[in-house]
């Protein structure tokens, strides 16, 4: 599971994609079996959560990892490769953008 916090180290990755609702839900399963197979078990991988808007045209994924050549490895294998192709496919457009957490409430 992700920790939220200001007290890590961990690299914070929050990816969008822009996709229509006719493929929302392709995306997702992709997303998902990328999660299941392949990411979850790439060393560094701490946790991650899939959101969906209510009109399907966007999906936030939010993920954590030890460190950032962690995240970096796992995206340059051949295998993360060419899940990234297809996924481009299903999508307008998406990216990967790498934060450090400022703060949290509540």
């Amino acid at each position: 599971m992700p920790e939220i916090s200001s007290d890590t180290d961990f690299q914070t990755v929050i990816t969008t994609f822009e996709m229509t609702p006719g493929t929302c839900y392709d995306l997702l399963e992709e997303l998902k079996d990328a999660y299941h197979n392949f990411i979850q078990h790439q060393p560094g991988f701490i946790g991650a959560g899939l959101h969906v808007n209510d009109a399907q045209t966007r999906i936030a994924n939010y993920s954590q990892w030890r460190r950032r050549e962690d995240f970096l490895a796992m995206l340059r294998t051949p295998e993360m490769r060419e899940r990234n192709r297809r996924i481009g496919a299903l999508c307008k457009h998406f990216e990967p953008v790498m934060y450090d957490v400022a703060d949290t409430f509540g």
